[in-house]
């Protein structure tokens, strides 16, 4: 599900910052031919970037010298209330999505592109992510199949918390969306504030 036992999650990359005074953070990577069982030396790159926009941006690139899968992608954690008390529930979402590709009993996409229409996976409008999360057996943990018009950057959602204002843009090149409601929070994760991370604290997109 993450790459395998020991994922990159779990390796120490290779730091840099931007030589040129930008404010920006480059983490490199090798995986050795093998390693998790996946074929070909893999030079995995990743550049954390602010813009004098406010933007975060995330660029991934990756090249290997044998037949490979690579699907890179980041699990930061967002809770826009600013206290993880109030959990994510109530937050906003719109995804530009009219599918979404279910999942087995371990999580992982069976094949299927199944609509969203009708169904609890339908964020086409802003949505509380609780309006129906009990619908869904262990909360949402599934990639969304993005509706793009462009292989170019392209806005793909949308969160909102409405007691803060705060509000978070997703911009992407990739296909799909994966959104994770911190089903298994349970605690053990703390927060910079020393605050522990509960079930929906906080969720990835």
């Amino acid at each position: 599900l993450h790459g395998g036992v020991k994922g990159f999650d779990k390796v120490v990359w290779d730091a840099a910052t931007d030589p040129e005074g930008g404010v920006s953070l480059t983490l490199s990577y090798t995986s050795r031919d093998g390693e998790e069982g996946y074929p070909g030396n893999l030079k995995v790159q990743v550049v954390y970037s602010l813009s004098t926009e406010g933007e975060l941006i995330m660029d991934y690139s990756a090249e290997t010298d044998k037949p490979t899968i690579v699907n890179l992608t980041n699990h930061a954690y967002f809770n826009l209330s600013g206290n993880v008390a109030n959990g994510i529930l109530g937050h906003l979402l719109q995804v530009n999505a009219d599918k979404y590709t279910p999942v087995d009993s371990t999580l992982i996409p069976t094949g299927e592109q199944a609509a969203v229409a009708g169904t609890p996976f339908d964020f086409t409008k802003p949505t509380p992510i609780g309006a129906r999360i009990q619908q869904v057996a262990g909360g949402y943990d599934h990639n969304f199949v993005l509706t793009r018009t462009t292989d170019s950057l392209q806005k793909v959602a949308t969160l909102y918390d409405t007691a803060s204002g705060r509000q978070l843009e997703i911009s992407t090149t990739e296909p799909g969306l994966q959104f994770y409601s911190g089903n298994f929070l349970d605690g053990t994760l703390i927060n910079a504030d020393g605050k522990p991370l509960q079930k929906h604290a906080a969720l990835c997109l």
